[in-house]
């Protein structure tokens, strides 16, 4: 049984298929899906999608790319928001300097308080870093962002960061880059990562793992992440499958 904890199963690529593919995915053994806001649209959108299917949970937040639409109001909105049972974390949230499509101050500010909003509520937190990884671990050691936890989802930053991190109380994401033949960096940190601190994600519909990247993702090709998982470790992929369902369960706290 396999936990996918960073999925975007709103996102407009789903319209076509959403409902059946769904169904199927968990039929065949994706026992829990990890629905991950980005915009304020997909606040509802998450919590709409964890309301119509058991297996479907929710996280709520603003990634980066849109700090600048970012108000209190939409903070309170997310407060009220999350007294639903099936919303489990506060993510997307984090720093973008890849695209920089809002100011840095501005995301580092919103970062720093969507993470004061999850202590708040007493939820964890799923960060999103691309090309900030200084100031990433600043502001999570800032804010003490260990009290709640979380994943730093797509991690990209080298084995000693990884390990950095652990302390923080987060766990490490691994999605379709480990499969890439030049991702040397995220094998690493797989070879130096506890088992029981990774969880496996898609990102979907991006980030398609081998043998199907360049096509949309879905939870489904979680296999091709768990059996790299598993060579990398030198452990059974039902293995990996496992402690990874055990670790995220335990993140966003689902008996």
């Amino acid at each position: 049984m396999i936990f996918d904890t960073h999925a975007h199963y709103d996102d407009d690529k789903f319209d076509e298929d959403r409902d059946s593919l769904l169904k199927e995915l968990h039929s065949n053994g994706i026992e829990y899906i990890l629905n991950a806001s980005a915009d304020i649209n997909s606040l509802d959108a998450s919590i709409e999608l964890s309301g119509k299917y058991d297996f479907v949970y929710a996280a709520l937040g603003i990634h980066p790319h849109y700090a600048e639409e970012i108000t209190e109001d939409i903070l309170e909105k997310i407060k009220i928001l999350a007294q639903n049972s099936k919303v489990v974390a506060i993510g997307e949230i984090g720093l973008d300097y890849y695209y920089d499509n809002s100011p840095r101050d501005i995301q580092r500010y919103w970062f720093e308080r969507q993470i004061e909003l999850a202590k708040e509520l007493q939820l964890p937190i799923i960060i999103h870093d691309r090309d900030a990884h200084e100031d990433t671990v600043n502001i999570i050691k800032k804010t003490d962002a260990k009290q709640v936890g979380g994943i730093f989802h797509c991690f990209s930053g080298s084995r000693e960061m990884a390990l950095d991190m652990l302390k923080h109380n987060l766990y490490i994401a691994v999605g379709g880059a480990v499969t890439f033949k030049n991702s040397r960096k995220i094998k690493e940190v797989v070879e130096a990562v506890p088992l029981d601190k990774l969880v496996v994600e898609t990102d979907c519909p991006y980030l398609t793992p081998e043998p199907y990247r360049g096509k949309r993702n879905n939870s489904g090709y979680l296999v091709h992440i768990l059996e790299k998982i598993a060579e990398i470790k030198g452990v059974s992929m039902n293995e990996v499958a496992e402690a990874t369902l055990i670790n995220a369960k335990k993140v966003f706290k689902i008996i």
